[in-house]
This record gives structure tokens, C-alpha cells and sequence, in this order.
């Protein structure tokens, strides 16, 4: 597997993630607004923002927001994503050093990239751009693996063949740290379901835009594929499958 620090992690699958990857749910900025005061005029920066999946969400509520992105080729495709938006400002920076201005924030927002953040500088950079009495809320989709035979298959799947940098089996990368590394304390908790449907060449475009999956002229590669086409023939209804997500959202 290459070996990409954080910020370039996704290079090689910019098209699989912006395809592939799951939204967010609607109640998500519901809940912001019936229990934190989010409002459609509310200035908001999505860092680590990739192809624009959570930022778009926002831009649906009408917020001016900065996209922080680092990843060139990731921060390409959310600006073409996003294109029609004219309330949304891409930015060239990271989670440590966003380049905007003091207390010009009233949420800052992070998807799963959060999970790479270096904690010390990002609690420090964070507080220098939220305004007082700001909010910041982390949010992603974490597959529901008890939710079906299906997800419990599925995973087992991703387990096999998922390899870290030195080909050691691993699971998405920076997944075990929790949103308290960045947060601190105690962050308030919501859950939300959610859900993709797939067909076949769906179900194998999620798998491979997840960064600790084999691409093609990897060893496991080939293998991956002819499991999954074991496992998609297995659980198929009507040519489809359904891969499951609880929306996790930790507010500070």
C-alpha cells in the first residue's frame, strides 16, 4: 500500500469517495438547529471538507461556508462538486493552520477526517477562529454492523483485506481515535440511521474508497473483488444491496 500521510491519504481514490461515500441525513441539521441555534445565516468551516459531502449539507441550509482542504486533488473535485454554490469559499489548509481569520466562525464542522486531526494545534487553531460562544460538531457515518447479515458479512470482508502502510491487517486508519481527542471533556451525543443502496459495481465502489483497501495491481486485489461478488450474489435483492450507517454527531 502507498504510504501517504494524512493530508494525501485519498489521492488515489478522490473519484471512489466522491461517488461512493454516504450524505448525511437531513435530521443532523435539524438537531443543530433545535438544540445548538444553528441558523441559515450562521458562518460555518468544514475542515477536512474532501469532495463536499458534509459541506454540501450546509450550503443546503443556506450557510456561507469555508471548506479547508489540503488535499489538492480532493479540494479539485469539491469545487467542482460544489460549483453552483455561491456561498462556498474552498481554502488551501489544514485542521492546524485553516488561514482564517480570528473568532470569524460560529460552527466549525468535521466529517470523518477529524480522525486525523493532530489534537494540541487543532484545539488551539480552533479556538482562535470560533467565536465566542461558538459550537463545534463532529460528525460521520459508521457502518452498522450489527444491522444485518449482510453488514456482518460485509465487514469481515473489510477486515481481511484492509492493510495499513507496511501491509499489516489494520482498519480504517485513524478510526480508533475518538472525537474526545479533539474535543476534550465530554461532548454531547446524537445518533441518526442512514443508509446506501447499491449494485454490485456500487458495493465495490464504497469499498474502494476506503483508504485501507487493495486497488488494482495489489495482491489482494483480486481476491477482494471475487469476495465481494460472493458476497453481493449472497444478500442481492432485486440487483441491489443495502449498506447500513448510524450518523454520529458529537457536539462541544
Amino acid at each position: 500500500m502507498p504510504n501517504h500521510a494524512p493530508t494525501q491519504r485519498f489521492s488515489d481514490r478522490v473519484t471512489h469517495y466522491a461517488k461512493y461515500r454516504p450524505g448525511y441525513p437531513p435530521a443532523v441539521l435539524a438537531c443543530l438547529r433545535d438544540e445548538w441555534g444553528l441558523t441559515g445565516t450562521a458562518v460555518v468551516a468544514d475542515i477536512g471538507s474532501g469532495t463536499g459531502l458534509l459541506t454540501r449539507l450546509f450550503l443546503d441550509n443556506g450557510n456561507p461556508v469555508y471548506g479547508v482542504e489540503p488535499n489538492a486533488e480532493m479540494r479539485a473535485a469539491g469545487e467542482t462538486f460544489l460549483a453552483d454554490y455561491p456561498h462556498f469559499t474552498s481554502i488551501n489548509g489544514t485542521a492546524e493552520a485553516t488561514t482564517l481569520p480570528d473568532h470569524s466562525l460560529d460552527f466549525i464542522v468535521a466529517g470523518q477526517a477529524a480522525h486525523w486531526f493532530a489534537p494540541e494545534p487543532t484545539r488551539a487553531e480552533w479556538q482562535r477562529i470560533l467565536k465566542p460562544g461558538g459550537h463545534i460538531a463532529l460528525v460521520w457515518n459508521t457502518r452498522h454492523v450489527d444491522g444485518s447479515d449482510f453488514m456482518q458479512a460485509y465487514e469481515r470482508i473489510l477486515v481481511d483485506f484492509a492493510r495499513d502502510d507496511t501491509g499489516r491487517p489494520r482498519r480504517e486508519g485513524g478510526h480508533e481515535r475518538g472525537p474526545e481527542h479533539i474535543l476534550g471533556g465530554s461532548p454531547v451525543y446524537r445518533a441518526f440511521v442512514n443508509a446506501q443502496q447499491f449494485d454490485y459495481a456500487g458495493l465495490e465502489g464504497r469499498t474502494l474508497s476506503s483508504s485501507m483497501m487493495p486497488l488494482a495491481g495489489h495482491p489482494h486485489y483480486e481476491p477482494m473483488l471475487t469476495a465481494l461478488r460472493e458476497l453481493f450474489d449472497a444478500y442481492q435483492a432485486d440487483g441491489r444491496v443495502t449498506v447500513l450507517y448510524i450518523t454520529e454527531l458529537y457536539v462541544s
